[in-house]
Order: C-alpha cells, then sequence, then structure tokens
C-alpha cells in the first residue's frame, strides 16, 4: 500500500529538456513495485509483446491446474515451496502427455494466478501451449489432429499424483481428507493471443510468470 500511494506523487519528477528547442516534458519517478498496477501495466505489456512474437500460426489450448481447496492454507504459509512445486507438477504432467501421446516436445508459457476476480485465495496455473510439438529424433514438427488436446480427466489424475509427489520430497505435510478428483480444465483458444492477453491482463492479481 505504501508503495502505491507513494508511486508517481511524493517520490518527484524527471525533468526532460531537448537541447535543440525548447519543449521539456516531466515524467513522474515511478515506485516499481511488483504489486503496483501503475508501475507493473508497463512490465506486463513488454511481456505480452514478447510472447506475441514467439506465437506460431497454429491453434493454441490454455491448460488450468487449480490446487484444491485443502491446500490453499498451505500456499498461503509457504509460498516459495508450493507454487515451485505447482509449477513444477503442472508443467511435467503436459510433458508426458505431450511425449507419450504425441510423440513430440511441447512449447508451454505458464502463468500463475494466486486469487480470483473476488481477490480470494485461489491458486492455480494457466498453461497456454500450441497445439503441436516437435520431434526432435525425426527432427519434425508433429500438429494436433482437430481441436482436442488431451482428456482432462486423465491430466488431473496425473496432476495429482505428481503435486502431492513433489510436497512430500519437500517435507510438506500433506492436510488429510484432500479430494480424490482434482480440477484441470483444457479447451482451445484459437492462434493464442486472446489467451496470452487474458492470463497476463485480464486479471488484476499477483502474478507470477515462466516462459519456456
Amino acid at each position: 500500500m505504501s508503495a502505491i500511494l507513494t508511486c508517481r506523487s511524493i517520490l518527484g519528477c524527471l525533468d526532460w529538456r531537448c537541447p535543440d528547442c525548447a519543449e521539456r516534458r516531466e515524467t513522474p519517478r515511478s515506485c516499481g513495485h511488483r504489486n503496483c498496477p501503475q508501475c507493473q501495466n508497463h512490465t506486463t505489456t513488454e511481456w505480452l509483446e514478447r510472447q506475441r512474437e514467439k506465437l506460431l500460426p497454429v491453434d493454441y489450448f490454455m491448460v488450468t491446474f487449480t490446487l484444491p481447496a485443502g491446500l490453499r492454507a498451505l500456499a498461503q504459509a509457504q509460498p516459495k515451496t508450493m507454487y515451485s512445486a505447482l509449477f513444477c507438477a503442472a508443467s511435467e504432467t503436459l510433458k508426458g502427455f505431450g511425449e507419450r501421446k504425441l510423440h513430440a516436445e511441447l512449447g508451454q508459457c505458464a502463468v500463475l494466478h494466486t486469487h480470483n476476480r473476488r481477490l480470494d485465495l485461489h491458486p492455480h496455473v494457466h498453461i497456454v501451449v500450441p497445439g503441436g510439438g516437435i520431434d526432435r529424433k525425426r527432427k519434425q514438427w508433429r500438429k494436433i489432429q482437430g481441436r482436442y488436446l488431451f482428456n482432462t480427466f486423465a491430466l488431473a489424475r496425473v496432476f495429482r499424483a505428481k503435486m502431492l509427489r513433489a510436497l512430500e520430497r519437500a517435507g510438506v505435510s500433506i492436510p488429510i481428507g484432500l479430494p480424490p478428483k482434482w480440477v484441470v480444465d483444457c479447451r482451445n483458444v484459437g492462434r493464442g493471443e486472446p489467451a496470452l492477453r487474458f492470463v497476463c491482463l485480464g486479471k488484476r492479481t499477483n502474478q507470477r510468470q515462466l516462459s519456456r
């Protein structure tokens, strides 16, 4: 809150003057805080532009991996451990499905959202993947047939197992009574840019970004 209140106000301004004419401009100094909506808007826009340049001329899918309610308290208490495990479990799940089902290596762009639109704690990772991957052995591109990627129930089962295994390895005490079925959503998002804008700009929440 302090960073937001002082941003572009009491921090002063930068005075820009042209040596060849009388033009003069003042630019307010920003706080640069990662939670400031003013400062991070520019950073977010730059990130989005870099991802847009990497888009391939294929359909994309957005796969969302959500932590069950029983693990949210742990995410709040041990964010570094929990979010690292969440990223790894989700990414490894998609990587494994790509290797087994498509016989190819999938590209991934993942963004962590820690809260929902109501600002309730609701950790989930959105991963945008192209509709195809690289077969390194044959040095060729393998394209997804149709508008279907992977079965969401199968993804959820593997994700659950990988997440719990990662927490056990990290020495985290897993709560009793976690649901046997977790939630993974997978949908076709066209050429990818709408999905990137959604995960990057569509929610003004705490986000962490990972590109591969």
